[in-house]
């Protein structure tokens, strides 16, 4: 056999979410369940972003995936499936949290945890102590905003959407998403000027 004859190289095409989307449509659950597993980390960190709570965001996650899944024949594409998805998962969030009106257990008991044992997080024990002092101050102003306005700072924040993303995802003007944007910041500079 001629060494210089090339072996064949498989490549493998990932489907568009669109074609997964179709396919879902079409009764495919394997389909569906490729969506998950392309967006479901993403989904649970914008979630966490909002409720706080990790068991409470998987709860919420899941709520997410069902209702994109029990709603997908109605997906037309006006928008991407990502965007569609988020605006499912930001709405999922904001109804959580006029249910709910808990402290995160896990946040708290975790700066708790540092504060009560500043050295064995590694670094200066006191600087430890003040990081940890500002991230509770920080939950606390993150806590004093509304989940419209929570919404916004974690699309933009954490996920670094623009402005068009955001409105899209929440159903409203990009000039609605920047006064909020600018509401929410202000609030939150208000909240923690005295530590800052």
């Amino acid at each position: 056999m001629d060494s210089s004859v090339k072996q064949e190289q498989k490549v493998v095409v990932e489907p568009s979410d669109l074609e997964l989307v179709r396919r879902c449509q079409a009764g495919e659950l394997e389909a569906f369940q490729g969506l998950v597993a392309r967006y479901y980390q993403r989904v649970l960190m914008v979630v966490l972003g909002i409720v706080h709570h990790r068991e409470d965001a998987m709860e919420v996650a899941q709520e997410v995936f069902y209702k994109a899944y029990s709603r997908i024949r109605g997906f037309r594409g006006g928008s991407t499936f990502y965007t569609w998805l988020y605006r499912i998962a930001v709405n999922q969030c904001i109804d959580f949290r006029r249910r709910q009106k808990r402290e995160p257990a896990e946040l708290g008991e975790a700066v708790d945890q540092v504060l009560e044992n500043p050295g064995e997080h590694g670094g200066n024990p006191s600087d430890a102590i003040e990081n940890a002092a500002l991230v509770k101050r920080l939950y606390v102003a993150l806590e004093s905003l509304t989940p419209e306005h929570k919404a916004v700072i974690v699309l933009r924040a954490v996920e670094g959407l623009s402005y068009k993303e955001i409105s899209s995802i929440l159903g409203c003007s990009e000039g609605t998403v920047m006064s909020r944007l600018h509401y929410a910041r202000k609030k939150l500079q208000e909240k923690l000027a005295p530590y800052l």
